[in-house]
């Protein structure tokens, strides 16, 4: 009897213990910290970048009635605004938009003479690849479409007395960087080439009327701030 009673009150000893145990377990449970993986903001597929771009056409051109006739045209320094869509953390599109005005004079032949000016809205359209795998400074290439038109066109005094440039499309390329000082702020650097060349016609004083071709192919340099919502 005395036995049977020892290994009943060892076999209660032993599940109090087994009790406290999983009581005192349940409680460090409950005060533990729970492990909670960190979310990653996703980057938002826009992004802008507000910049001052320097545009530099190419010194040439033509009149086909004068021989020996060349045409050059201004620089200008504008504000230009671009707007860009990711369609892949690589692969974006690229809208670009600003006025500039330019004055065109005459070279060779036409040496002194000045032809006109004009405003410049020069929209375009560029498919881009950008480089991830450099940290902060992100790289790209692209190439795509302009189309420029041209407006309030003057013609200048006394030697032309009417000077128009045509509408046009371009091929363009480009190459730049963002450089970014967090998630959303950054610096821009980008460089364009377009290969633009409208066809222009003008009148002369004495009635004469004159064609001909402005090979502007501009440079677009570009510098500024960059934002990704």
């Amino acid at each position: 009897m005395t036995k049977f009673l020892t290994a009943v009150s060892a076999l209660a000893l032993a599940a109090a213990f087994n009790l406290v145990s999983a009581n005192a377990d349940a409680a460090d449970l409950a005060t533990r910290p729970i492990y909670k993986a960190p979310v990653v903001a996703e980057s938002s597929p826009w992004m802008i970048r507000l910049r001052a771009l320097g545009v530099v056409p190419r010194d040439s051109g033509y009149v086909d009635q004068i021989a020996g006739s060349s045409l050059k045209t201004s620089d200008a320094i504008v504000p230009e605004l671009d707007i860009t869509y990711f369609f892949t953390k690589n692969i974006a599109a690229e809208l670009i938009l600003g006025v500039t005005r330019h004055s065109v004079s005459g070279a060779g032949s036409l040496t002194g003479i000045d032809v006109g000016k004009a405003w410049l809205l020069p929209p375009t359209l560029t498919l881009q690849y950008h480089f991830t795998d450099f940290g902060a400074f992100k790289p790209y290439v692209g190439a795509g479409v302009n189309y420029t038109f041209f407006f309030s066109q003057s013609a200048a005094c006394c030697t032309v007395i009417d000077s128009h440039l045509k509408d046009a499309f371009a091929p363009a390329v480009q190459i730049g960087f963002d450089y970014m000082i967090d998630q959303h702020w950054g610096i821009n650097v980008d460089v364009k080439k377009l290969w633009l060349r409208p066809e222009w016609s003008g009148t002369l004083a004495n009635g004469t009327p004159i064609t001909g071709k402005v090979n502007l192919d501009p440079w677009l340099i570009g510098t500024g701030i960059t934002y990704r919502f």
